[in-house]
């Protein structure tokens, strides 16, 4: 019997789920101690709007100065995940910090360039800036990137902002997405009394 002759039997195939990975969150007084590590204002700033937008790496490098509303107090992302475009909210507080950053630093094309005028940062670069501000916090956690995206959304789940908003604010094409932070959310676990306590 060739191969091609061969039948599929449908029922013996096992189909293997893929593993539901919760996503790592920091505290906020560990983010607040990352944020805050870095005296350099240009990594201070890149950190910081990461966090506080819920940006993935690749959209903080492609920001472009003309994409800050500081009128609106929006960020806007071109052509991000999925080929879409998305508005995100600026906080007053990174508005700010931004302003004293281009006075210093004065980008042209891209809102953080790199060595070279008118070229983004280097992605590799941005790690090391992250590690260099895990080492000064003293944080003994493998954090990442996008730990930090991650960090903003379950905070604005756990200040009561609707999931739905949440979706939006980050990109996500499906709720089931944005859903698994209900799952490392601790503000409704914090308030169920342990049965331990009663004994």
């Amino acid at each position: 019997m060739t191969i091609r002759d061969a039948k599929m039997d449908i029922d013996s195939i096992h189909l293997f789920k893929r593993a539901k990975l919760l996503p790592n969150v920091l505290s906020k007084a560990e983010v607040k101690s990352i944020l805050d590590a870095h005296s350099n204002i240009k990594h201070k700033m890149m950190l910081s709007l990461i966090y506080s937008c819920g940006l993935r790496c690749g959209e903080l490098l492609a920001l472009q100065p003309v994409h800050i509303d500081s009128m609106r107090n929006i960020v806007l992302l071109k052509n991000s995940k999925g080929k879409k475009d998305r508005i995100v909210p600026l906080s007053s507080k990174i508005l700010e910090m931004l302003r004293e950053y281009y006075k210093v630093f004065k980008p042209t094309t891209y809102l953080f360039e790199g060595q070279i005028k008118g070229k983004p940062y280097d992605d590799r670069s941005l790690q090391q800036v992250l590690k260099q501000a895990i080492q000064k916090s003293g944080i003994r956690k493998p954090v990442t990137l996008h730990w930090l995206r991650h960090s903003y959304a379950t905070h604005l789940l756990e200040s009561g902002t609707d999931l739905r908003y949440i979706q939006e604010l980050l990109g996500h094409n499906s709720s089931k997405t944005t859903e698994i932070y209900t799952h490392v959310s601790i503000k409704s676990i914090q308030q169920i009394k342990s049965s331990f306590d009663d004994l």
